[in-house]
């Protein structure tokens, strides 16, 4: 009887049963986690080309001419000596860091380590603990410590996001001392730290809610890091009183109050939300992330995971704005949404993260780096037949820039997790696992998603029990595992782990077969635009290779932008099926290279689409919905493309990047967002600095929301009076006064009179004819 008891339990054991939870999730460190080949790997190997590529001096320089030392290089141009010096500087620490502890190259460690004593050379001179590389910095932060505190959405005292550009200095330090261990740079964090917390105590709370107004990164976030490793509970305290409450507190109230928000500047503080909470115990706080994450992942993402057009939230019942654009969703978001997506794994232990982690890292952070030469993409349009730019290593200091030498350093991250005792696959990419202080090693060969299955490799020195856990993603419904050739049952469902118990000996091979099938996602709106997937992969046709003006960047302050011509959207191809069976329009080429075809165009993995014009969203409808609507594109974007061959140069007003790109200044102005319109108003007055392209402009319009006085306004160009020609429909019409048409840059300054506010501008346009 006992024998039989005995028998049955390891009956029990042997079979793989369900685990949707787990014991507290921990990863394993990126030096424990080997890429052996596939695309992640090649990418892995082309980003650290573009590592390489860059020159530590240059990128140092913005902290030397702070701290008044000799130049060892001029700084790089572009973002970093136009407002933003020094911020790809952090950023380059921690891909200097992570790079390392992924690959071990010995170039990377030397180059971190320098680069820190440089800091460190740049703080001592300082001797208050302060080191950046901020333009005028020490006199920027003196108004703040003296509480002159003037915010706006990227403009701090008229200076372009300072605690955004600080940020990536105080992650960099962390970074460098969280995967290298270097002690000088967790010194010089740590005196980085105290500086900013005698910075701001002075200030008041109603102070420092002001000060962030202003994008500031994941500030919130590196202070919470600060207490988690020194425990020095004033750390915690700061990274509490510089959180955001006008985010957060609707986030608590699951209120979604994010539509018109400069997107990527809201992630960041989420993830601060989260991980304070882990550190204090604050549900609402957490609960608010979750409620973010949820918000963001359902009704404001696209396929590929992405999200924002003109780098701002849309309304989520309308994507209609981001059809349109040339500038779609940039790819920090999604840096920072896996950020928030892994975070919230650990905490929750719910794989739902996971499935759009997964969506993300194949579909955006894959395809943002060009896979033969580098470079690195900002926007990814979904307007169909447009394109992207990428980065070049001496041109592009873009904050994409920043995050894309980061996002290919650390794809080791979370490929597998384990708790105290047991191991967790995660992601189906070829790598080797080596888990030291469990004596545990596995070996993943796959080639997933040309592939339906993985292979693992036991590899042990003595056998032991142990589970493994295996991940059931939401897009396959018929998962099989075998182990040693013997198939396992199991009850696990989407999203859950199937739990392989069993004592593991040397040799022993488990077998996932992941079946995936081809289905239409939607846009989250309900409208008839939907991409073609492929089991989580999505699909994009190549259309065209003409028109692919700037495909690699310049050093222009918009060379990020895919500037080339807008082909028509009544041109797009089109699922169309008067019975509504768009699925059997698409037609397998290739199964091994993940290759369809339907109408005249070729699909393949959007990752592996490069140096050509494409399309990812295609409308579904019936042959007289087509014919209705190729006739309404045409019309409508007919007065589009007229208005814009009569525009040589547009701000959009209240959006962070047209507006630092005009150089933006101000005193007590506003910016916000409504009823589809962004704006700008002030008190005082506010100039932009228009660039009249082959001295074509002659005229300027100035679109308004609000009805106004012209006696309350006032507008000079250069300084000298503007003639009103019209206002009506809430468009001001101003004429150039002919002195001023030989001059390339045209500065607008625009006053508000007798003590009232200017009525908000939307938008601000440099015409050839009125």
């Amino acid at each position: 009887m006992k024998n039989i008891f005995k028998h049955s339990i390891l009956l029990a054991i042997i079979f793989a049963s369900v685990f949707p939870t787990a014991a507290q999730m921990q990863t394993f460190p990126l030096q424990s986690v080997k890429l052996t080949n596939g695309a992640f790997k090649n990418a892995q190997d082309v980003d650290l080309k573009y590592i390489l590529a860059l020159n530590t001096d240059k990128l140092l320089a913005p902290y030397l001419i702070d701290a008044g030392l000799a130049l060892k290089a001029e700084r790089y141009g572009n973002w970093e000596s136009s407002g933003l010096d020094g911020h790809i500087g952090g950023h380059y620490l921690s891909a200097l860091a992570m790079m390392y502890a992924s690959t071990k190259n010995a170039e990377l460690k030397s180059r971190l380590d320098y680069m820190i004593s440089e800091l460190a050379r740049c703080q001592a001179k300082n001797g208050n603990g302060y080191v950046g590389g901020i333009p005028q910095g020490k006199v920027f932060w003196e108004r703040i410590h003296k509480g002159d505190i003037d915010g706006s959405s990227f403009g701090l005292n008229n200076t372009w996001v300072p605690l955004y550009n600080i940020h990536k200095l105080f992650a960099g330090l962390r970074d460098a001392y969280q995967f290298t261990n270097n002690k000088q740079a967790l010194k010089v964090f740590i005196g980085l730290g105290d500086w900013f917390a005698d910075l701001i105590k002075p200030l008041s709370d109603e102070q420092i809610q002001i000060m962030l107004r202003t994008e500031h990164g994941g500030m919130n976030e590196v202070f919470a890091d600060l207490y988690e490793i020194t425990k020095d509970k004033k750390y915690l305290q700061i990274a509490e009183k510089i959180s955001h409450k006008a985010i957060l507190n609707p986030l608590i109230q699951k209120q979604d109050k994010l539509t018109g928000l400069h997107a990527n500047t809201q992630i960041p503080k989420v993830i601060g939300f989260e991980k304070i909470a882990q550190l204090n115990g604050n549900k609402d706080w957490s609960d608010a992330a979750v409620y973010f994450w949820n918000n963001l992942t359902q009704k404001r993402s696209v396929a590929f995971g992405g999200n924002s057009v003109r780098e701002h939230f849309n309304p989520t019942n309308d994507f209609s704005k981001m059809l349109e654009s040339n500038q779609g969703p940039e790819t920090c978001n999604s840096y920072n949404m896996l950020r928030l997506s892994k975070a919230l794994f650990l905490d929750k232990n719910d794989l739902q993260y996971l499935d759009f982690y997964e969506k993300t890292l194949y579909n955006h952070i894959l395809s943002s780096q060009h896979p033969t030469h580098g470079g690195f993409v900002y926007f990814t349009p979904i307007r169909p037949n447009h394109y992207r730019v990428y980065s070049q290593p001496e041109t592009s200091m873009w904050c994409c820039v920043g995050s894309g030498i980061e996002n290919h350093t650390k794809y080791g991250e979370l490929i597998y997790s384990h708790n105290q005792q047991d191991l967790f696959v995660n992601l189906f990419i070829p790598s080797e696992l080596n888990w030291a202080d469990r004596d545990i090693k596995l070996t993943q060969k796959t080639q997933f998603p040309f592939s339906n299955f993985s292979e693992m490799i036991v590899n042990l020195k003595q056998s032991k029990n142990f589970k493994i856990g295996i991940r059931f993603p939401k897009w396959t419904s018929q998962m099989k595992v075998s182990v040693n050739g013997v198939n396992q049952k199991f009850t696990a469902k989407s999203s859950e782990y199937i739990l392989l118990s069993r004592k593991w000996k040397n040799g022993d091979k488990i077998l996932v077969e992941l079946p995936m099938k081809t289905h239409l996602e939607y846009l989250p709106d309900s409208s008839n635009w939907a991409a073609i997937m492929h089991g989580p992969i999505v699909l994009a046709a190549k259309t065209d290779t003409t028109n692919l003006d700037g495909l690699f960047a310049d050093d222009s302050r918009m060379g990020h932008e895919a500037k080339g011509k807008l082909y028509p959207l009544e041109t797009a191809v089109a699922l169309v099926d008067d019975n509504k069976n768009y699925l059997n329009k698409i037609k397998t080429i290739n199964p091994k290279k993940l290759e369809f075809s339907f109408s005249n165009l070729t699909l393949i993995p959007f990752f592996e689409l490069h140096d050509a014009r494409y399309q990812m969203y295609f409308q579904t409808m019936n042959s007289e919905e087509f014919t209705k609507n190729t006739e309404k594109f045409k019309n409508y974007e007919s007065q589009i493309l007229a208005l814009e061959a009569n525009t040589v140069d547009k701000i959009n007003c209240g959006e962070q990047q047209p507006e630092v790109d005009h150089n933006y200044k101000g005193e007590k102005s506003d910016s916000g967002y409504e009823e589809g319109h962004f704006w700008r108003n002030t008190k005082a007055f506010i100039s932009y600095q228009l660039s009249n392209k082959n001295l074509e402009g002659k005229f300027i319009e100035i679109s308004v929301l609000d009805k106004f006085k012209t006696e309350n306004m006032a507008f000079l160009l250069n300084e000298k009076p503007l003639e009103i020609l019209s206002n009506e429909n809430k468009i001001i019409k101003l004429k150039i006064p002919d002195s001023e048409n030989l001059t390339k840059n045209l500065v607008l300054k625009i006053s508000a009179n007798n003590g009232v506010y200017s009525p908000r501008i939307h938008q601000i346009r440099l015409t050839i004819k009125p």
